[in-house]
């Protein structure tokens, strides 16, 4: 189902995706580069990648059309940022980066595809992109067979682990069982209904979940459902959950169904500022769709909020709506797919080449401090450190931090007992 049916997502998606980069954003808390002379492309660039003696040539991957527009749009726009700003400071390794971009269109064939065309035909030396699982599992196949390197944004389910991606979104340990935890605490949750969209990333963070509720905090799920992609009919589920009553709606829908799903669950008269709902799918970006007056007193576990109060994040906020316009919004994978340019340049000068098995390697241990989120340091798991909050949305659309970890989590992609 496309986003472009949809009234009020299609134009101020495709606003996003065509205002021109109107201003340089400033770039005075990112970390310099050398401008001395760029080494020979023959001594970098030894697998026939697109590096020239003067430019890189990377790929953006993500939905611009269809039902995932409405999350994977921020994607796009902040790699675009971080590319701009890395170019103004000199590129990576005296080379500036070019992109090609190339449409996912909410279709994990199309992702595979697309990922082929990348790396087989233009040479790409790295592909920012994916938002769904089932994105990424349609690429990663793609990404080992022709050995390219993708910088995957989004939280997931963990249960992965791959040479060829850098995971720089929250896995589950991270996001869903940090969350739980708080909201078990804070909220005296006991009883969970669980609703999600159909797909790997929401089943399998469900089945995580349940583990947790059930052999950890000694609660109990009263429900458990899910949907398609692109649906739109949420009344049934609604009602269920009116009757059963459980202290926690626990909700994992994604894209533009997620406009549909709060829409119909004020119009059913539940009350978010009552009945506790926390999401692990919704950030800044979808409430643009939804409206804050429809989700206004849900909570959301995330690694990062707009709001954040911190020097890095205030310069890269303010960076970001110069770019793409003041009314534009910031959610956590759209601030973890702009971290992707920036840890790829670190990781290439690490490196001191832009192969793939000399970066690979060299991933382990790359810290980015300027990091809007505060900082970043690259496990060598692939995944990042990362601390979990959770916010609460807010009517103008925005999410107040009422929580977060006091210390950053060291990722676990595959926490015993939960596989």
């Amino acid at each position: 189902m496309s986003d472009e049916k949809k009234p009020g997502l299609h134009s101020p998606l495709r606003r996003k995706l065509l205002m021109g980069m109107a201003a340089l954003p400033a770039i005075s808390l990112l970390p310099r580069t050398s401008f001395a002379q760029a080494p020979a492309t023959s001594a970098i660039n030894t697998t026939g990648l697109a590096v020239t003696d003067t430019e890189v040539t990377v790929g953006i991957l993500h939905s611009v059309t269809g039902t995932m527009a409405i999350s994977e749009t921020g994607s796009v726009q902040a790699e675009k940022l971080a590319i701009d700003q890395i170019n103004a400071m000199g590129g990576v390794l005296g080379r500036k980066i070019k992109f090609i971009q190339e449409d996912g269109a909410s279709d994990w064939p199309t992702f595979a595809e697309k990922a082929k065309k990348l790396l087989v035909n233009d040479k790409v030396a790295a592909i920012m992109g994916c938002w769904t699982s089932a994105s990424r599992k349609a690429v990663l196949p793609v990404m080992e067979q022709y050995n390219g390197m993708l910088y995957y944004p989004t939280f997931y389910e963990g249960l992965e682990q791959s040479k060829n991606v850098i995971y720089t979104g929250q896995e589950a340990t991270q996001q869903i069982l940090a969350g739980l935890d708080w909201v078990s605490k804070t909220k005296n949750g006991k009883s969970f209904y669980l609703i999600g969209s159909d797909y790997i990333w929401p089943r399998t963070s469900m089945k995580i979940a349940r583990k947790h509720i059930e052999g950890k905090l000694g609660g109990k799920v009263s429900g458990e459902e899910y949907f398609p992609l692109g649906h739109t009919q949420f009344n049934s589920v609604i009602n269920k959950i009116k009757l059963t009553k459980p202290d926690v709606i626990y909700a994992a829908v994604v894209g533009g169904s997620n406009v549909a799903f709060y829409k119909q669950l004020k119009a059913a008269g539940i009350d978010l500022s009552k009945q506790t709902l926390l999401t692990i799918s919704v950030t800044e970006d979808e409430i643009d769709g939804i409206g804050g007056e429809n989700i206004a007193g849900a909570y959301a576990c995330m690694k990062y909020f707009q709001s954040l109060d911190n020097p890095n994040n205030k310069e890269f906020v303010a960076a970001f709506k110069k770019m793409w316009g003041e009314k534009t919004v910031i959610g956590d994978v759209t601030q973890a797919a702009y971290l992707g340019p920036w840890l790829w340049k670190m990781t290439v000068e690490k490196a001191g080449s832009f192969d793939i098995d000399k970066i690979a390697p060299a991933s382990a241990g790359i810290e980015f401090t300027k990091a809007p989120e505060g900082y970043v340091k690259v496990h060598p798991n692939h995944h990042l450190w990362s601390k979990a909050r959770v916010g609460q949305a807010q009517l103008d659309g925005q999410f107040k931090v009422v929580y977060e970890t006091p210390e950053l989590i060291e990722p676990d992609p595959f926490p015993k007992g939960y596989q």
